[in-house]
């Protein structure tokens, strides 16, 4: 296919990316040919794929709404993706004008769209890089610019861990990013899980073999032990509809599998 204008040259637009399928899934224009087959191949097999994509994004408005509501106005979204409607600094500016979000993304598709979104928006920075390799985050000259440290910020990781097998040691990732953000820090994250219907996931997962970002679906026991050294805020880890819904249920919500949570560093 012709590249187009916006994509970076070291981008391989012939191979699909998990972060482009999932902008597909979310109603978004930043994807390729290979991304939309891929997706629609998904949808033929699952067809609440797009509704799942859904209720992530929701749960993770809700989860920002949160933290802002409980005096957290900063932000650090990991695999962060690319910017569609309803992103972080969206939700939280909508909320609180002075809001601080810093994006990160090993994608550079996912990065090159969001430095072009929020080039003008000081409040805002974005960092390329794997959110495994925590000190190139946390000591980037952006993310020193954006976020101050010293206070409480949200870790935001919805969508993310489940494209991050056992074999990288995500827990101890997000133990040291624990570690380094001051008390009162929250962090949130989401996760898809076969423990619903074992089956059909494993004919995504199959499908996502395609991608350089393969699925590690896990169980609720082990979605738990990521928030290891956070107290968990009620009703606990959760199926990501059911995580204090903001009033209803979207259609379906009770085929819609995986977990979401949120904790809190004391």
């Amino acid at each position: 296919m012709t590249r187009p204008a916006w994509a970076p040259h070291e981008v391989d637009i012939d191979r699909p990316s998990a972060a482009r399928v999932y902008d597909y899934y979310l109603g978004g224009s930043h994807n390729f040919a290979v991304d939309r087959e891929m997706a629609r191949q998904a949808i033929a097999d699952w067809p609440d794929l797009p509704r799942i994509m859904q209720a992530n994004r929701a749960f993770m408005r809700r989860a920002v709404r949160y933290c802002l509501a409980h005096g957290i106005d900063q932000f650090l979204d990991v695999g962060s993706g690319i910017p569609t409607v309803g992103n972080v600094h969206e939700v939280a500016q909508a909320a609180d004008p002075s809001a601080r979000v810093l994006y990160v993304d090993i994608d550079a598709v996912a990065v090159a769209h969001s430095c072009a979104l929020l080039d003008d928006d000081p409040r805002t920075g974005v960092v390329h890089a794997d959110f495994l390799d925590v000190d190139s985050v946390l000591d980037d000259p952006a993310t020193r610019s954006v976020l101050d440290l010293d206070r409480p910020v949200a870790l935001l990781a919805v969508a993310l861990l489940h494209f991050v097998g056992d074999e990288r040691r995500p827990a101890d990732a997000l133990g040291r990013y624990r570690d380094a953000l001051a008390p009162g820090s929250h962090l949130a994250l989401s996760h898809a899980s076969a423990d619903t219907m074992p089956d059909r996931a494993d004919d995504h997962v199959a499908l996502y073999r395609r991608t350089a970002t393969p699925m590690s679906m896990r169980p609720r026991e082990e979605v738990e032990g990521f928030f290891d050294g956070f107290s968990l805020v009620d009703p606990g880890v959760v199926a990501i509809p059911f995580w204090r819904p903001d009033g209803h249920l979207p259609a379906g919500a009770e085929r819609i599998p995986g977990y979401a949570g949120l904790g809190r560093r004391d």
